[in-house]
């Protein structure tokens, strides 16, 4: 009879990287309740949590997690540059990213920058424990339609669209989230809302993305986005 590992008898230890502490706390919630649900499978637990890149650095450098959840977007950098910082100390560790963003460009990024998988925050409790589960033993691990960015990006498809373009380049991946729900015709509250950030900050992002694009007012930057096909 073959010995159980240290995986086996702890679980799979799970960092939980946001800057929002009421989510954190959500998927906490939800993996202590889905992770350990299904009989047989490897207990899903999570060890620590950061809300900030130098946060996620330490507590990962510290507490050595099997798998972190990953934020793409966070004021000081966002989850590349957790990646870019961890890895080459770290490099068994497995980066999962969660995030509210489903754009080309973010998936791209972040599974360039060594991510695993990327799943978008409308996941369940159940699938994100079993999405760790895969992502820890191998797998890749994408929601619905998001694999086939991955598969444009890397597998250079006849046909693929273009995944960088040098105008947007010059633009964060914050800014061009709001960029491109200012090219769908979203108010700055909406906004907001759906970037889970303050309205003054939406304010900030666009009036960076005016002076980097040299451009005067949101309309003109509607159309400057639907022309280069950033809008839907």
């Amino acid at each position: 009879m073959t010995a159980p590992t240290s995986t086996e008898l702890r679980g799979i230890r799970v960092f939980v990287v946001d800057d929002h502490a009421l989510f954190r706390t959500g998927v906490k919630a939800e993996l202590a309740r889905a992770g350990s649900a299904e009989p047989g499978a490897l207990p899903v637990v999570v060890v620590g949590e950061g809300g900030s890149v130098d946060e996620a650095v330490t507590g990962i450098g510290h507490l050595r997690p099997d798998v972190v959840l990953l934020d793409v977007h966070m004021p000081d950098g966002g989850g590349a540059e957790v990646l870019r910082r961890v890895r080459p100390e770290q490099p068994e560790v497995v980066f999962l990213a969660l995030s509210v963003s489903d754009a080309a460009e973010d998936v791209i990024a972040v599974i360039r920058a060594g991510a695993r998988g990327y799943v978008t925050k409308t996941i369940s409790g159940p699938q994100l424990a079993d999405a760790v589960r895969r992502v820890h033993g191998g797998d890749p691990v994408f929601s619905p339609r998001l694999a086939g960015f991955v598969l444009d990006a890397f597998a250079q498809r006849p046909g693929a669209a273009p995944v960088g373009n040098p105008e947007l380049d010059q633009l964060t991946p914050r800014e061009r989230d709001v960029l491109r729900l200012v090219a769908r015709g979203y108010a700055y509250k909406e906004i907001a809302t759906e970037l889970f950030i303050s309205i003054k900050t939406v304010e900030t992002h666009v009036s960076s993305v005016l002076r980097k694009t040299q451009l005067s007012n949101r309309y003109e930057l509607s159309r400057w986005a639907s022309d280069r096909g950033y809008a839907p």
